[in-house]
C-alpha cells in the first residue's frame, strides 16, 4: 500500500534526513520525500498498519529533525 502525506520541513538537506529516518522504520517498504512539493510518499510493508508505522516514522524523523512535522 502506497499513501502521501503533506510535509513540513525546513531546507532539502533536512527532507533527506526525514526520508532515510522513514525508511529505517519497521514497516516501511519505501520512502520518498520531496522537499518542492513538501509530500512524502510512504511504501508500507506487507501486512503493515500505516497508522501505527506513520506514529514510528513521525517519531524517527523528529530525531534526526525536531522542528519537522508531518500530517497524518
Amino acid at each position: 500500500m502506497k499513501k502521501t502525506y503533506k510535509i513540513d520541513v525546513d531546507c532539502a538537506n533536512c527532507a533527506a534526513k526525514m526520508e532515510d529516518a522513514a525508511k529505517k522504520t519497521p514497516g516501511v517498504a519505501d520512502c520518498t520525500v520531496n522537499f518542492m512539493t513538501l509530500k512524502m510518499i510512504v511504501t508500507f510493508a506487507e501486512g503493515a498498519e500505516p497508522a501505527t508505522v506513520m506514529q514510528d516514522v513521525l517519531k524517527n524523523c523528529k530525531r534526526v529533525e525536531d522542528d519537522c512535522e508531518i500530517f497524518l
